[in-house]
């Protein structure tokens, strides 16, 4: 969906809110130029107690975590982000929403040091459904082994969730859907398997769940947190500290995605290889059932993961 179709008016920039359309940087800004910033992605789900934000303690510990390898200073409190954060979603009367943090470095001068740049600082919250599409948290996507390779740690930090760096997930995202799948996903250097270019993944086998660890080069991320935490009080043994190699997916009994904006979503096809079944298989659709539960709020567990608005 394009921003022109959604009715939401007003950004929090740089302390104040501002319209929509007066969002706006000067294209000599250095972020723009190379890459330099950070940001995060979060959803608010409508509840019956109202907008309810998920993970938001710990997004916002990750936000201000990944400006610290690129020395850029937030000067903004959590409780001012958080405020913004809630004045956004009800003045603008969103139920359920993403919500985007971003900071980057700002205009000043264009070397490649920041230098004096200033760090900017916005948030701006939208209506955004089914990331992969509706159909996929039931059918599952069909997926491509990318020939873009994840970059290593010792090349640039992956526990940062940093602007530049999704030019590699915008890679191989495209290569994946001109091929007629609908994401990729890639492996690091050693080619060992890392990630889908926006999610991080899981594969179950003998009913245990294996996932990536943080050396494989992926994002620490929080839904990825929430599922082992979940699958494991379901009675799941989780391995989370996992490599698992490009020829195991083809042989795994499941694999699923997660991610903010993937949620918990399954993959039925690598590579033209039907995974399990070529379905939902039963351990993804009991995770995901869960997962629901939880962020819909028909469960009462898991209640401090949730900031009400």
């Amino acid at each position: 969906m394009s921003f022109e179709d959604m009715d939401v008016d007003t950004i929090w920039m740089d302390g104040e809110f501002v319209d929509w359309e007066d969002a706006q940087i000067h294209v000599l800004t250095h972020g723009l130029h190379y890459g330099s910033g950070i940001f995060e992605g979060v959803r608010c789900y409508d509840t019956e107690e109202g907008p309810a934000i998920f993970r938001w303690e710990e997004h916002l510990d990750r936000f201000y975590e990944s400006a610290k390898p690129y020395d850029m200073e937030i000067d903004y409190s959590r409780e001012e982000l958080t405020e913004a954060t809630e004045t956004l979603i009800r003045e603008q009367d969103l139920e359920s929403c993403y919500i985007r943090p971003i900071a980057f470095y700002g205009y000043d001068s264009l070397g490649v040091s920041p230098g004096d740049c200033p760090t900017r600082v916005a948030i701006a919250c939208w209506p955004w459904g089914t990331y992969l599409g509706e159909d996929a948290l039931e059918n599952g996507v069909e997926v491509m082994v990318s020939s873009w390779r994840k970059h290593a740690s010792s090349q640039i930090p992956t526990n940062a969730k940093t602007t530049g760096l999704y030019v590699n997930s915008m890679l191989a995202g495209e290569e994946a859907r001109r091929n007629g799948f609908t994401e990729a996903i890639v492996l690091n250097k050693e080619g060992q398997v890392a990630e889908g270019p926006g999610e991080n993944l899981f594969l179950v086998r003998d009913g245990e769940l294996y996932t990536p660890g943080l050396a494989e080069s992926i994002l620490d991320g929080i839904t990825r947190r929430s599922v082992i935490e979940v699958a494991r009080d379901l009675g799941y043994t989780v391995h989370d500290d996992a490599t698992i190699s490009r020829g195991e997916l083809n042989t795994a009994d499941e694999l699923f995605f997660t991610g903010t904006a993937a949620e918990v979503t399954p993959i039925r096809q690598v590579d033209n290889v039907e995974i399990g079944s070529g379905t939902r298989g039963p351990v993804t659709e009991e995770i995901q059932s869960a997962f629901f539960d939880v962020v819909e709020r028909r469960t009462d567990e898991y209640e401090d993961w949730f900031s009400y608005v």
